[in-house]
């Protein structure tokens, strides 16, 4: 019976046992490794240790200065509006809100108060808010200076309050004239738009009697054209009554 199992022992294949890379195997110096200590939480890192984060780096130091170049044209605009107001010259384009309305008034008040010469005031694609209008057109009510009014590209809407305030009124060949409502945006409770709308009624009011004055039209003729939209050219706006005539230049004639 012990010669059967020592025949059948010697017959069995031996086994094949898995090997781990890094663990030495049984007869191998080494062996049986020795368990790994546990970390201990809190215990400081080594700095430098593989895996372990390096050492903080150095302080860069003071960032060295940068040098700006300053454009040398950054300020043409600003020269060049000196130098328009210098020969009593203004110059209103674009949106006319409430800081621009700012600043043209303070140009019209400042040339008021240094002389007497009239001043010439440029309107190129002027629109405006209609409280910014009202502002300006009030400011040109009080000048003592007469203001002659130059219209080129298009004005439309209060901006046109603007132009029949100042006294002498011209246009550019190329010059278009809309009348058109201002758009409104009201919100907030019920009482706070009424209140708004009746306020802006009042300003309208106030712009339609300023061109129905200057026009010799009726208000109501002047709001219905306000509501339609109603453009006019340079030609139209003269026999309309909004200009006095067409803008003429003074370039001598050319060579024949």
């Amino acid at each position: 019976m012990t010669s059967r199992k020592a025949s059948r022992a010697a017959t069995r294949p031996p086994i094949v046992r898995a090997h781990i890379p890094g663990i030495p195997r049984p007869g191998e110096p080494g062996w049986p490794p020795r368990p790994s200590t546990p970390s201990i939480p809190g215990t400081p890192l080594t700095p430098g240790g593989p895996g372990l984060p390096s050492a903080p780096a150095h302080d860069p130091g003071p960032v060295p200065p940068t040098r700006v170049w300053l454009d040398p044209h950054a300020a043409w605009q600003d020269k060049l509006y000196e130098r328009l107001l210098a020969k009593r010259i203004v110059l209103a384009s674009g949106l006319l809100d409430d800081q621009a309305a700012s600043r043209l008034s303070a140009q019209l008040l400042t040339l008021d108060a240094e002389q007497e010469d009239p001043i010439r005031l440029e309107l190129q694609n002027l629109r405006a808010e209609l409280p910014a209008a009202l502002t300006v057109m009030g400011i040109l009510d009080v000048l003592r200076v007469p203001v002659r009014a130059c219209v080129s590209g298009e004005i439309s809407g209060p901006a046109l309050g603007v132009l029949a305030s100042c006294p002498r009124r011209f246009g550019y060949p190329n010059a278009s004239f809309v009348l058109a409502e201002p758009r409104l945006h009201l919100g907030g409770t019920v009482s706070a738009v009424t209140a708004r709308e009746q306020q802006m009624t009042r300003m309208l009011d106030t712009l339609y009697f300023r061109l129905a004055e200057v026009t010799g039209r009726e208000v109501d003729e002047i709001r219905d054209d306000a509501r339609r939209g109603r453009a006019l050219t340079t030609g139209q706006a003269i026999g309309y009554g909004l200009i006095e005539g067409q803008e003429t230049g003074s370039r001598p004639p050319g060579p024949r």
